[in-house]
Formats: structure tokens, sequence, C-alpha cells
């Protein structure tokens, strides 16, 4: 019984939504609750998508020290102790694991914790508060039904005394239905809304801050290698100009 009753209900708001959208039955408008949806849905979106470009940061972060540290086991082969940079592939490839390793135990998790985990709690709260608007939007629409009822009683009066009566009742009940949870909707709209500064705020903080350091780290790091290249471009660049012209002059380069 209670599954047809609902069925019925579902029927109902169907064919009430549809007389809405056809100018068929008057729609409810409530100004202060649509202005408060706006800002909500607003910043759903932008929620979501900054939980997402947070998460793809560290994803990238990740998939770049790793390509690091396979760009140091493949140099490897090229090197050896005896090389003339042999003790600067030695030392990259140091520099580069250890980089990797501050990146999978302090950068993740502390990025985890002061970013992602705070915006995914934060997004969490979205899909109750969408299931609270619909069923608001629920109520809504058994209320313009009733009063759709009552308008066509008033205007076509029943054989029965009893019906109008009635069918008063039944859009008064639904009117404080609807009111009730619409008021609460509107009132906690806004406090959502405002919960984006203790959540969001701090998590941007995090976020630049776990940046900086792994940047310092990295500086820091790679900036220990510098004594085993030449001091300056132009320097590199003769080096690479001699080596090339030394493959130019072998023979089995020579139609290039």
């Amino acid at each position: 019984m209670s599954f047809l009753s609902g069925f019925k209900k579902n029927l109902n708001r169907a064919g009430q939504s549809i007389k809405q959208r056809t100018g068929g039955n008057d729609r409810t408008i409530d100004g202060e609750f649509e202005e408060e949806y706006e800002r909500f849905k607003s910043l759903e979106k932008k929620s979501e998508k900054l939980a997402k470009e947070a998460k793809g940061y560290l994803d990238s972060m990740r998939a770049m020290t790793t390509a690091q540290v396979r760009i140091t086991q493949t140099m490897e082969h090229f090197y050896d102790d005896a090389a003339p940079m042999g003790q600067a592939g030695i030392e990259y490839k140091r520099v580069i694991e250890k980089l990797d390793e501050e990146a999978r135990s302090n950068l993740d998790s502390a990025y985890r914790a002061t970013v992602l985990e705070p915006l995914g709690r934060f997004c969490s709260y979205f899909p109750e508060v969408n299931e609270a608007i619909k069923r608001r939007q629920k109520k809504l629409l058994d209320y313009d039904s009733s009063r759709a009822k009552v308008r066509k009683l008033v205007d076509k009066p029943s054989e029965d005394p009893q019906k109008l009566p009635r069918a008063e009742q039944e859009a008064n009940l639904a009117r404080e239905m609807y009111e009730n949870l619409n008021a609460i909707i509107v009132n906690d709209l806004p406090k959502l809304i405002e919960l984006r500064v203790p959540y969001i705020d701090p998590s941007f903080e995090a976020l630049v801050k776990s940046q900086l350091r792994f940047s310092q780290t990295s500086y820091e790091q790679l900036e220990g290698l510098r004594h085993y290249f030449p001091p300056s471009a132009e320097e590199a660049d003769h080096r690479v100009d001699d080596v090339l012209q030394q493959m130019r002059e072998l023979t089995i380069c020579g139609n290039f």
C-alpha cells in the first residue's frame, strides 16, 4: 500500500511539474531560496573542480619524480666510475632517489592530510544538501498541486460539500511541510557557503607551503651538482658542437 501511495505521489508531482513548465498551474517562487541555491551550486562546482585539480597536482608530482628516477636508472647504462661524468651520474641518481623518497614519505602524506582530505570532507556535504533540496522540491510540488486543487474547487464547486474543506486542509498541511523544510534550507545554505573559509583557506595555505618546501628541497639538492657541469651555457654549447663535429667526421656518419 505504501509503495502504491508513493508511486501515486510521484506521478502527481511529475504531472504538476509538467503543468508548471507549460503554464498550466501556478508555481511558487521563493527569491531568497533561488539566490542561495545559485550561490550553493556555484560553490559546489568550484569546490569539486578544486578538489579534482588538487589531486591532479599530487598525481603529477608523483609521476614527475617517478619519471626522474627512471631517467637516472637509464643514465646508469651510459656512465661508469671511470667515465668523466661518471661521478656526476652517480650523484644525480642519489639526489633524484632522495627527492622521490621525499615526495613519497613527506609531500604525499602531508599533502593528503592538509589539502586533499579537508577538500574531500567539504565536498562530501554537497550530496546531502542536494538530497535535501530535492525533498524541498517535492514538497513544493505537493503544495502547488494542492493549491491548484483548492482553486479548481473554488472555481467549480463540487456536489460534495466536504470536498473543498478537505482540499483546503491538505493544502494547509502541504504548505506547512514545505515552509518548514524551506526555512531550514534557506537558513543553512548560507552557513554551508561560509564554511568555505575554515576549509579552503587553510588548504590553500598548505598547498602553497607544500609546493614551496618541495621546490626548495629540489633546488638545494640539485644545486649540489652544479660543480660537475660547465659554469656557462656558452661553454656547454661549445662542448656539444665539438661532439657533433666528431660524429660527423666518423665514416659511419659520412652520409649525414
